[in-house]
């Protein structure tokens, strides 16, 4: 028979927590190094800039693992790769691109593999909801990203509308701001800006009107194709 944990038995349960800065724990919190994240956003909503941005700042409390399946290293991924100095974290961040689930659980399980590990995207992975499910439960000691397509709003298919249950962490990237709508959100309405000058675009879009940038300047003229694939 499993064990029944008492209200003091689980008050004085542990975890490591992120140690990191303002700029995210305002948004995210303090989640444990082992939480479970999933993240959705539509298309050139400025969801795989986050990811990436999520990748380097992780970088500072581990070794990170992004598993590309659905960009794997084209252009738009190397341009962002460049745009955000991943190489200044090279040390701790590393790509995979076609890892079957055998071959992705037989790196996991090899000493010194990565503490984290991002998922992109869940339904290009060619995983079902039990293989990503036990990619949790049998990797404990990590912290498992998925990131999701998402179509009308909600998370596209079965598996990834059962994995955001799964997830501690939850975020939606609308706009070039990524939102938690997880456990750990303590501050309803915050936002991580994924890229200000987005931000100040997609408000001209919403209301018609030139928006005044952060600066005071005049906002920008419409972004290049580059700017956009970088996103």
């Amino acid at each position: 028979m499993k064990k029944a944990y008492s209200p003091n038995e689980i008050s004085r349960i542990r975890s490591k927590l992120l140690p990191w800065g303002e700029k995210w724990s305002s948004v995210f919190g303090y989640p444990s190094v082992t939480e479970t994240w999933f993240i959705c956003g539509h298309s050139a909503s400025g969801k795989s800039s986050f990811v990436m941005q999520l990748g380097k700042e992780l970088c500072q409390f581990g070794r990170v693992l992004y598993v590309s399946y659905e960009e794997g290293v084209r252009a738009s991924f190397r341009r962002r790769i460049g745009y955000l100095k991943m190489d200044e974290v090279q040390g701790n961040f590393r790509v995979v691109t076609n890892d079957s689930p055998e071959e992705l659980r037989e790196r996991l399980s090899k000493p010194k593999s990565a503490r984290f590990v991002i998922i992109d995207s869940t339904q290009q992975s060619g995983m079902n909801y039990p293989e990503l499910e036990h990619l949790v439960k049998d990797f404990p000691h990590k912290s498992i990203i998925f990131v999701s397509q998402e179509r009308r709003g909600q998370p596209l298919g079965t598996a990834a509308v059962r994995l955001r249950y799964l997830a501690g962490v939850k975020v939606w990237v609308r706009g070039f701001k990524a939102f938690c709508q997880g456990r750990e959100n303590e501050n309803a309405g915050a936002y991580y800006p994924v890229w200000e000058e987005g931000i100040v675009r997609t408000g001209m879009e919403v209301t018609g009107a030139v928006t005044p940038s952060p600066s005071g300047m005049e906002a920008p003229a419409e972004p290049s194709l580059t700017e956009k694939e970088q996103l």
